[in-house]
Order: C-alpha cells, then structure tokens, then sequence
C-alpha cells in the first residue's frame, strides 16, 4: 500500500488524538503521515494517492477554523487516482440538530465526491439532522468523544479495516 497523507485541523486536540489513534490502527506495515493542516498545504497533499481529511464541529455546524480557512485551496488539487477518506468529530447529545456538520461541510466542498471511500453507518448514533449524512449513512468515520469515547478505539479500528482494502 502507498503511504497515506492524514491532514488534520484541530484546536483543542481532540482531532489531533483521533488521528493517531488512527496512525496506530494502520499499524507500522504502513506509512501514515500525519500533518497539521496549520503547517500543511495542496504541494504536501500532492504527494499522496491516498489521502484522510479530519475535522471537527464548531458551534451550530461551523467548520474547524483550520478547514475554514484551507477550504478552498482543494479545488487546487488534481483528484485525479485518489482515494479520499473522511473523518469527523462531533457532539450528538449537545448539537443534535448539526451534528457532525463540520464533516459534512467538507465533503460538500470537496470538488471531487466520486475519489471519496469510507463511508461510516448512521445506526449508533442519536441525532435528528447531519449535513454529513448521506442518505443513511455517513461520508465518514463518525466519532462522539464527549458521548462515545468508549466506542471510539473500536470504531477507528473497523474503519481502518475498510480502509484498507480501500487504499490499495
């Protein structure tokens, strides 16, 4: 498998914590570089095939400052023979009417949906509206670390399964 580019944004790290642990799940067989979208640009996503975008929700369905500022740039990006995973964090019980937004704001402006794998089941979840819920299921890997952190680790584990077979 080709190494694998995480681009993250993350303000209080809590993102930053879910990116590891994905690191970790790939295992060492794999090259998984992790990069702060702070410190990060398109010439570095350049260099990968297989890409994961992680972010978090802010306020009624906001997107991580970092992600709000880079945003744009993606349309820079050439898609073409990528694979795209996502991944975002969100608060069900807190923000049940926005859950995940942030995430779902992200593949919205994706210029490219069809590079995009990984799409994560809704069932698990209590909330009543996602902009990242596509018809059932999730773009992305799903977490709730202030309600299911305790679902988190094996959650990241059966992604990265899937993952896996994605990426080759």
């Amino acid at each position: 498998m080709e190494a694998i580019g995480l681009f993250y944004g993350s303000t209080y790290g809590m993102t930053k914590k879910s990116a590891e642990k994905i690191k970790k799940a790939f295992g060492t067989r794999v090259k998984l570089d992790l990069h702060n979208l702070k410190t990060s640009g398109i010439e570095e996503m350049e260099q990968y095939t297989n890409l994961i975008f992680g972010t978090s929700a802010w306020g009624i369905g906001e997107m991580q400052d970092e992600w709000e500022l880079f945003i744009d740039n993606l349309s820079s990006l050439d898609f073409s023979g990528k694979k795209i995973a996502l991944f975002g964090l969100g608060d069900q019980k807190e923000y049940p009417e926005s859950f995940v937004d942030g995430l779902g704001t992200l593949y919205c402006r994706l210029p490219d949906k069809n590079c995009v794998v990984g799409q994560w089941p809704t069932e698990g979840y209590d909330y009543y509206f996602s902009l990242a819920d596509d018809d059932g299921k999730f773009v992305g890997l799903v977490l709730d670390e202030h309600h299911q952190a305790d679902l988190s680790d094996e959650r990241i584990k059966n992604w990265v399964k899937e993952l896996k077979k994605a990426f080759v």
